[in-house]
């Protein structure tokens, strides 16, 4: 029988060594990629890949980038309880197999730690999981999201959830930073499913009483739960590490590589103070997409081409060859959650973009790394969610 125990890295001598190193007077550290590392929570990762150590890749990690402004000191004051674990008792997380880097980041923001749990998967398949720790009457989160492998991850949420329901857990909340199934919300053809809507059904069944998530695919996926969702914009952390390059607005577009994004992209551009431009695309099927046209002017400028979702990047890949046909000097794209199914990774690297930006909520694989990428961290903005979550207190005002 195949194992795999997560238990928590967080113990306060691996904290006290971390914000040791935070306080070196270098800015610049390098780790490995191994997920069984832990790595010690940051805003940036600049994906430059450098020599590799036990036949790892390692990247730089920058540490001296602050929390982005929405999220700064009125915020974290604010929080309940956040400086020990102890003041907690009845707050429990818990990570799935998913996504632990981000996990344990998650908990080490919050000043928590992640509860022990044992999760094993049978020579056949099938997906055992105890609970290590008492969630009588907790409040309990737990972190999973539905990335690839999908429909692996969606079983092994719903099998935890069933657990902590049997377990007499006061709350159980899903935190999902990536809804795999959110794409399928509507039907465009004949005799289609919604699986958006049936994933919602199964979670909610299974005994969740709320979930998080992060830029689900589109607004009205929310309204597929039964139960209440909190639904998290990463948007303003992509924002602010791009205000971070003080590139002028007026040498600044944003563009939306189809017309279905158009929404996402004109809130994108009002944060930035640049002007909106379209990408005018017709799919001719899954994962396949053909540029028609370009609303709006790019001539010379740098232009940011925002989506929720990179998979294959086919769609984003062609919008930005019409770009540099209409004349844009740099090209960055941006998504919150990067799948980069094959072919992405080549096509994203092939000298399109500048840089290509994206968030940890799904774990970006070894060889996944390439030159122009970023990882931008997500943490903080989950870890706080959690906190006012479980304080009975405003989410939205987190973007106020």
């Amino acid at each position: 029988m195949a194992s795999f125990t997560l238990l928590s890295s967080f113990s306060s001598a691996k904290k006290n060594t971390l914000i040791s190193s935070f306080s070196s007077s270098s800015s610049l550290y390098r780790t490995s990629l191994a997920l069984k590392r832990t790595r010690p929570p940051n805003s940036v990762i600049n994906c430059e890949i450098n020599e590799p150590v036990n036949e790892k890749p390692t990247v730089p990690i920058i540490n001296d980038v602050i929390l982005p402004t929405f999220l700064q000191a009125k915020c974290l004051e604010n929080a309940v309880n956040r400086d020990n674990t102890k003041l907690n008792p009845k707050l429990k997380l818990f990570s799935g197999t998913a996504n632990p880097s981000l996990s344990e980041e998650i908990a080490w923001n919050m000043g928590h730690e992640l509860e022990k749990i044992t999760i094993k998967r049978f020579a056949d398949g099938e997906i055992y999981i105890q609970l290590q720790e008492s969630v009588r009457g907790c409040d309990v989160f737990l972190i999973q999201p539905t990335c690839p492998p999908a429909n692996e991850n969606l079983m092994e949420l719903l099998v935890m959830i069933d657990a902590c329901r049997r377990a007499s857990a006061k709350n159980i909340t899903a935190v999902i930073p990536y809804f795999g199934y959110a794409r399928a919300d509507r039907k465009t053809q004949n005799r289609q499913s919604i699986a958006a809507k049936l994933v919602g059904n199964v979670i909610t069944e299974a005994g969740a009483d709320r979930v998080i998530a992060c830029d689900l695919h589109s607004g009205q996926s929310m309204g597929y739960f039964d139960i209440p969702v909190d639904h998290l914009q990463c948007q303003p952390v992509i924002t602010d590490y791009l205000a971070s390059k003080k590139i002028s607005s007026n040498d600044l577009v944003v563009v939306s590589p189809d017309v279905g994004g158009v929404a996402r992209a004109r809130a994108f551009a009002k944060k930035l103070d640049a002007p909106l431009a379209i990408v005018d695309k017709r799919r001719q099927e899954h994962n396949l997409a053909e540029v028609m046209n370009l609303i709006g002017d790019v001539k010379g400028k740098v232009a940011v081409m925002v989506d929720d979702i990179i998979d294959t990047a086919g769609t984003i890949c062609k919008g930005a060859e019409l770009l540099h046909e209409e004349g844009a000097r740099e090209i960055y794209a941006c998504c919150t959650h990067g799948v980069f199914s094959p072919p992405a990774i080549e096509l994203l690297s092939s000298g399109l973009f500048e840089e290509v930006i994206t968030t940890n909520t799904i774990p970006v694989m070894d060889r996944h790394y390439f030159p122009q990428l970023t990882v931008l961290s997500v943490a903080n903005l989950l870890g706080e969610t959690i906190w006012r979550v479980h304080g009975d207190r405003s989410v939205s005002s987190i973007f106020q």
